[in-house]
């Protein structure tokens, strides 16, 4: 997978429940689109500094690095699992839930203490740079975790333009695809299908 350029991302707006669900964003980062086409936009460490920053999730001027960016893609798999589990009805991968989790606790949740002549004792929410990644997966872990077990579990769905991957959630009962052009390859699929079938 490569990273999209700005013709590929313009043509493919987010998919529908994005805007409710940073997680289901989070698991579209890579997909596979039709006519053989596909993107990573956390192929590179400065893609992912770019997805977090525009999603509000670190400071753009955090530097992060290969190692940064290849924890991001491997909580996406993982996050794919459990959605994609969740959508066909089976049982989750246990690793998938034990990355998720990893996530939901390598950051504290409560203020730490700290102390300086300045100051003194005092209660702090640290984020040091170098723990930027751990936060920002964190609160990707979460969101995912509230969107598999809350109101909206039931409408995440998979593209049903084959063979696009993305995710969305079905906020219209007719909605089967993440985007328009989806839409409209599919029904030109059937309507071709239709011409072409046998008499």
């Amino acid at each position: 997978m490569t990273e999209p350029d700005d013709a590929a991302q313009a043509a493919l707006p987010p998919a529908p429940g994005v805007d409710r669900h940073a997680s289901l964003d989070f698991a579209d980062t890579a997909a596979t689109l039709p006519a053989g086409q596909s993107y990573d936009l956390l192929a590179t460490p400065d893609s992912a500094m770019r997805w977090l920053a525009v999603h509000g999730l670190t400071a753009p001027d955090v530097r992060l690095y290969d190692i940064c960016a290849r924890r991001m893609r491997t909580l996406r798999g993982h996050v794919r699992a459990l959605f994609t589990a969740r959508v066909d009805g089976t049982a989750p991968p246990e690793a998938s839930l034990r990355a998720v989790n990893e996530a939901l606790t390598a950051v504290p949740t409560a203020p730490l203490l700290t102390w300086d002549r300045a100051e003194g004792l005092r209660r702090v929410q640290a984020h040091p740079t170098d723990q930027a990644v751990n936060h920002a997966l964190a609160t990707l872990a979460a969101d995912a975790a509230d969107l598999l077990t809350g109101p909206d579990a039931d409408l995440l769905a998979t593209c049903g333009s084959a063979p696009c991957d993305r995710f969305l959630l079905r906020t219209h009962g007719r909605r089967h695809w993440c985007s328009t052009r989806c839409g409209d390859r599919a029904r030109a699929a059937r309507a071709y299908a239709r011409r072409s079938a046998p008499e």
